[in-house]
C-alpha cells in the first residue's frame, strides 16, 4: 500500500486502467507560469492606460474650466465696463443737452423782455410784461422791412429745431436725452431753405393769382398743397439725407414710399390753416404764421424721415442680434468641473 501510494508508476505497472477523470486532468496542458506573469502585467499595463486616460481627461476638464471661468468673469468685467461707460456718456450727454436748453432758453427770454431796457427806468415788471409784446413786435415788423430774408430765415430755423426736439421727445426720448446733431440738421434745413424758399414762394404766389375773387384762396390751398408741398417735402428729405451723409439711392429709397403719405397726412392740416393763411394774413406776415403750424408739421415730418433713416440700422441690429442668440442656442454648454 505504501508503495502504490507514494509512486503513480508502481499503479500503472499493478494496473493498467485508470479511471477516466484522472486520465483527462493527465492529459490537460499546463500554464507556464511565465505566461501568467505575462498575462498579468498586460492587464495591469491595459488597466493603467484606462486608469491614465481618465487622469488625463480629468486633468483636460479641469484645464479646461480653468481656462473657461476667467474668460467669463473677463467679460462680465468687460460688459460691466462699457455699462458703466454707457452710463457715464448718457449723463454727460444729458448735462450738455440741458445746458444748451437752459442758455436758449435764457437768451430767448432776455431778448424778449429787453426790448425796452433803455426805458426801463422806473417800469415795474408789470409795465415790462405789458409792453414788451408790443415792443417785440414793433421790432419784429422794423427787421422784416429792413432785412426779411434773414429774418425769415431765423424764424424757420428756430422752429425746425423745436419740431424736432418736439418730435424726439413724442418718439419717447426723455427731455434732455434728445439727438443734438438731428435738431442741428433739422434746424439747418429750416434756416438756410425754409425761409429763404418760402420767401419768395409766397411771393410767386401772389403773381401767379393777382386776384381778388372768391375763388383765388382755394386755388392757392391747392396749389399750396399739391405742387409746393411735393416740391418742398423732396427737398426737405433730399437735404437731410445728405447731411446724414447718405447715398442719392438711400435718400430715394426713403422718399419714394414717404412722398404720397406725406402729401396726404397735409391735407388734414393745412387747407384748414391756408384759410387764414391766404385769406387774413398779409404776404409779409404769412410765413410767421406759417412756422406756428409747423411746429406740429415738422414733428411729422422728422419722424416719417427719421423712421426711414434708422429703419435699416435697426434691422441689422436685430439681425446681428439673432444670429447672436443663434450661437448661443446651438453652441455646446460650457464645460463644468
Amino acid at each position: 500500500m505504501a508503495a502504490l501510494c507514494c509512486c503513480p508508476t508502481t499503479i500503472v505497472a499493478v494496473s493498467g486502467k485508470l479511471p477516466s477523470q484522472i486520465r483527462i486532468a493527465d492529459q490537460l496542458p499546463r500554464l507556464s507560469p511565465f505566461k501568467n506573469q505575462r498575462r498579468l502585467i498586460t492587464s495591469k499595463r491595459r488597466s493603467l492606460v484606462v486608469v491614465g486616460s481618465i487622469i488625463e481627461d480629468r486633468e483636460a476638464i479641469q484645464v479646461k474650466s480653468v481656462n473657461f471661468e476667467p474668460q467669463e468673469e473677463r467679460k462680465e468685467d468687460e460688459e460691466e465696463e462699457k455699462g458703466e461707460d454707457r452710463d457715464n456718456d448718457r449723463l454727460m450727454s444729458r448735462g450738455i443737452n440741458a445746458a444748451i436748453v437752459l442758455a436758449a432758453g435764457t437768451v430767448a427770454v432776455t431778448k424778449l423782455l429787453s426790448i425796452d431796457h433803455d426805458y426801463w427806468q422806473g417800469w415795474t415788471l408789470y409795465e415790462i410784461l405789458r409792453y414788451a409784446p408790443e415792443h417785440n413786435w414793433v421790432a419784429y415788423e422794423q427787421i422784416l422791412k429792413t432785412n426779411p430774408v434773414l429774418a425769415k430765415m431765423a424764424i424757420s430755423g428756430i422752429v425746425y429745431s423745436l419740431g424736432d426736439w418736439i418730435a424726439q421727445c413724442y418718439e419717447g426720448k426723455p427731455l434732455f436725452e434728445f439727438d443734438r446733431s438731428r435738431v442741428v440738421r433739422s434746424g439747418l434745413v429750416g434756416f438756410t431753405l425754409h425761409g429763404s424758399l418760402s420767401h419768395y414762394y409766397y411771393q410767386f404766389c401772389e403773381a401767379l393769382f393777382p386776384f381778388q375773387e372768391w375763388w383765388v384762396v382755394p386755388a392757392k390751398i391747392a396749389f399750396d398743397q399739391t405742387v409746393w408741398s411735393a416740391i418742398w417735402n423732396s427737398i426737405y428729405f433730399t437735404v437731410l439725407g445728405l447731411l446724414r451723409f447718405q447715398s442719392p439711392a438711400d435718400i430715394f429709397s426713403e422718399i419714394k414710399p414717404t412722398f404720397w403719405p406725406m402729401i396726404t397726412a397735409g391735407w388734414k392740416l393745412w387747407p384748414l390753416a391756408h384759410l387764414v393763411t391766404y385769406g387774413v394774413v398779409p404776404v409779409d406776415q404769412r410765413l410767421l404764421w406759417v412756422d406756428c403750424i409747423e411746429l406740429i408739421w415738422v414733428t411729422i415730418l422728422s419722424t416719417y424721415s427719421n423712421e426711414k433713416a434708422e429703419a435699416p440700422a435697426l434691422e441689422k441690429t436685430n439681425s446681428n442680434s439673432s444670429e447672436v442668440r443663434q450661437l448661443f442656442l446651438f453652441s455646446e454648454p460650457p464645460l463644468q468641473k
